[in-house]
């Protein structure tokens, strides 16, 4: 008889607090001798415990970027372990998709995993479908979780309360640790004060920054618990721009797009506040070409504020013009090349307004899954997650509201090919604007990447960048619905002439639009839900008699 071929096994331990890791016996040791007690049962199976503990203490099971887990991994990619054991699927992961990803490496390497209190394990399709299922659950109590810390978030600061974050300059923690309010602090509020009274006089953001660093401005000073100093640096831009915006110095608290009462007192009036809001939404209507670099003063269009930012795959820069069509302006974004009227293929034309808000969207979605996938930080820690999640949404609402001023500063470079947009964001901007020193960033964070394509829409150019949002065609999801009350008529022997005599129309629009009430289920579900191809206009719809074959009739229409 064969000898049973030896099982290494390593058990994995995860708590998501750092409550109670100092004491002697604490959670992690708790469920460490659970999962030794179960391999040692197992001991008849061939199953041996290596020495080697992997213990994360105070981290999400929401991100797999993990000190130990990722040490776990790599001994695991090395084939030095055939079987992971935990206490509960849920100290791996509580992310479905985390899930995936991580029995597709262990399937790769050769090594299984079992759940010591939940009696399944991977070796077998039935427990991997078991384990699906209980971490569907469990994906579930996370996000329900995630959502009552938003709404407890939301009820606070609508009373009023300091919720957390980078400290504005001008304030500090109230003494008191039970207190969730900010206290003036004196000598940093003469400095917001002071750049207020810059801005009022000047109305003018570079002339406000080169005051400030002339007077000797800087940033808050912050200790962190190691000792270390964060801030203490010159104002730039970004940041006074970001003070001049922050309705924390009116005694506000702001939540997302509201604003509500504070508990903290305020350390400027109304009358300079209004000024300078004024103000600043005066500049950011003037144009750029006017207020901007050597190389927007010569743009012959003032809201093309993605002038000398994005080039093309030859390298040729995105220059703007416009054409003037029935008394109406339209701006385009078109190859350097093609001003001179040389005709190119390879050359872009691209809709103005369109091509910026893409750039905006992309943006903003880069940012957003940045924070959804705790990629912001170099070195993400569980303490400061509220903070940078507060952060990335309050750059996005300033993005979204205003686009030109915001997105101008922070993208640094672009380029279009066929199929694909890259951009690279202003590493120290984006930085100031998030209140998180440049160094401390993710290396990826300012490189993004999106496909991107021109699509024609009848007359219209549609651009269609990153993972577009659905946009329902209102009309075409209409006529959708009444093609399918004429269907249902036609086949209650309702005479063609009579529903054309009802709805008072031709009897050869109701035959040609009809025939949507036949399209595949997959079509349809796409018209409704605004998923569909942009080119998938109505008049394409009826202008062709459909194969009734649902497979040809998507490869034809683009699914």
């Amino acid at each position: 008889m064969s000898p049973r071929r030896k099982i290494r096994c390593a058990i994995y331990t995860r708590k998501c607090s750092e409550d109670g890791l100092d004491q002697d016996f604490n959670s992690l040791d708790a469920q460490y001798e659970a999962c030794a007690a179960y391999v040692a049962s197992q001991r008849h199976e061939g199953w041996t415990l290596l020495p080697e503990r992997y213990d994360d203490g105070g981290l999400s099971g929401g991100t797999l970027e993990r000190p130990a887990l990722q040490r776990l991994l790599e001994e695991i990619d090395a084939g030095r372990i055939d079987m992971v054991v935990v206490y509960k699927i849920d100290r791996l992961t509580r992310s479905l998709a985390d899930f995936s990803k991580l029995v597709e490496r262990l399937e790769q390497a050769e090594c299984s995993f079992v759940s010591v209190t939940q009696a399944f394990n991977t070796s077998s399709s039935m427990g991997r479908l078991t384990l699906n299922v209980l971490l569907s659950f469990a994906q579930f109590e996370r996000e329900v979780t995630a959502e009552r810390i938003r709404d407890k978030i939301a009820a606070s600061k609508k009373k009023g309360l300091w919720m957390g974050g980078n400290m504005p300059l001008g304030y500090d923690r109230h003494p008191d640790p039970k207190a969730r309010t900010l206290v003036a602090n004196e000598e940093e509020a003469r400095t917001v004060r002071h750049l207020f009274g810059l801005y009022d006089e000047l109305g003018c953001l570079r002339k406000v920054e080169e005051r400030a660093t002339a007077a000797g401005l800087r940033s808050k000073r912050v200790v962190r618990a190691d000792g270390s100093v964060k801030g203490d640096c010159p104002l730039s831009r970004g940041q006074i721009y970001y003070l001049l915006c922050n309705p924390v110095y009116l005694g506000k608290i702001r939540h997302k797009d509201k604003i509500w009462d504070g508990q903290h007192p305020a350390i400027i009036d109304q009358g300079i506040w209004d000024r300078v809001q004024e103000k600043m939404r005066q500049a950011s209507n003037r144009s750029r070409a006017r207020g901007g670099s050597d190389a927007r003063q010569h743009s012959n269009d003032p809201g093309a504020w993605l002038t000398g930012l994005l080039s093309d795959d030859t390298g040729d820069r995105l220059t703007p013009t416009h054409t003037t069509r029935k008394g109406r302006r339209l701006r385009y974004y078109i190859s350097n090349r093609l001003i001179s009227g040389g005709k190119d293929i390879s050359g872009w034309r691209l809709p103005g307004p369109a091509l910026e808000n893409a750039v905006i969207d992309v943006i903003v979605r880069h940012l957003q899954d940045a924070a959804a996938a705790h990629r912001v930080l170099a070195q993400p820690e569980a303490g400061s997650a509220e903070a940078v999640q507060t952060s990335i949404a309050d750059l996005v609402t300033r993005l979204r509201a205003q686009g030109c001023q915001v997105g101008a500063e922070l993208l640094a470079n672009g380029r279009i090919v066929r199929g694909q947009i890259s951009l690279e964001l202003n590493r120290k901007t984006l930085a100031s604007a998030l209140g998180i020193a440049a160094d401390h960033l993710h290396p990826d964070l300012k490189l993004i990447t999106a496909s991107f394509d021109l699509r024609r829409r009848g007359v219209e150019a549609k651009v269609v960048a990153g993972d577009m949002a659905p946009q329902p065609d209102p009309h075409l999801r209409s006529m959708l619905i009444r093609a399918h009350g004429w269907a249902r008529d036609l086949k209650a022997g309702v005479q063609l002439k009579d529903i054309a005599r009802r709805e008072k129309l031709p009897g050869a629009f109701i035959r040609t639009r009809a025939q949507l009430a036949f399209l595949s289920p997959k079509i349809q579900a796409a018209i409704l839900d605004g998923t569909q191809p942009p080119e998938l206009t109505l008049k394409r719809l009826v202008s062709v008699t459909h194969p009734l074959d649902w497979s040809e009739q998507e490869r034809q229409l683009g699914f």
